[in-house]
């Protein structure tokens, strides 16, 4: 049975529908779908929806529709639902692991009694959700990350991290798409852009999308730097409800 839903206000033009009061895959589903569904119906006087762990931001225009007339409608379309059957794009984003960037893989290997290889197995070997977009544009939070490798933040971040850094903080995992100060800790990098303001799709990554990391050595992710800076994609993308064939194993 799917949780009950609450409405919270965030403004004079905007309210927070929150789905329960835990993160999971299966509230998650439900959100995606949501906004999904709301995206499709467009609904007058609608203007954008975002995606969060367990709840949906719903901006609107006042002047064309009433916040309380809108949240009976959202809940309407929740009520349409039914059960959600997850549809996700599936994306391998190659990794170097370690390095300058990835600066903290040696030590966190050290902390968890690994070896700097069996921490790259754990990271590369899990499949990771999108759960939402935040913080920076195209800054995605990802669930998935395997218990063992569960870590927390540094207490005192770091000035500067480049973009692309691909990082650990508590639970969750991380890929930087902008330059800036942090506080997760970084085992690698990858030459593909999360953030691209001057593409027409800026933003590679979405909420409910499944993202693997693929390992690679300093030679190839200079190759792929120079392919992307070229107009290649570089990153395997498989459409939801496909499984990824061997191009899009791998880095393109």
């Amino acid at each position: 049975m799917a949780p009950t839903p609450s409405i919270l206000p965030a403004g004079d033009s905007a309210f927070l529908f929150q789905i329960g009061e835990e993160i999971s895959t299966p509230v998650n589903e439900r959100i995606v779908a949501l906004a999904d569904a709301l995206e499709t119906d467009a609904i007058p006087g609608l203007r954008e929806v975002v995606p969060t762990y367990r709840s949906l931001l719903v901006c609107y225009d006042p002047e064309r529709v009433r916040g309380a007339a809108l949240a009976r409608q959202v809940r309407e379309v929740y009520d349409r639902l039914g059960p959600v059957r997850a549809a996700a794009r599936r994306l391998t984003v190659p990794c170097l692991y370690g390095g300058e960037v990835g600066q903290d893989l040696a030590e966190l290997a050290k902390m968890k009694g690994l070896t700097t290889d069996e921490v790259i197995a754990l990271h590369s070997g899990a499949e990771y959700r999108v759960y939402m977009i935040g913080f920076a544009p195209g800054f995605a939070y990802l669930g998935g990350l395997p218990e063992r490798l569960h870590t927390p933040r540094l207490t005192k971040p770091r000035q500067h991290i480049p973009a692309g850094a691909i990082g650990i903080g508590g639970q969750q995992a991380s890929v930087n798409s902008v330059a800036g100060p942090s506080g997760w800790r970084f085992i690698g990098w990858t030459p593909v852009h999360a953030f691209d303001p001057g593409a027409k799709d800026p933003f590679l990554f979405r909420a409910g999308d499944r993202i693997r990391f693929r390992p690679v050595d300093p030679s190839e992710a200079e190759d792929l730097r120079a392919r992307q800076a070229a107009g290649e994609v570089i990153v395997g993308i498989a459409a939801p409800d496909t499984a990824a064939g061997p191009a899009d194993d791998r880095a393109r």
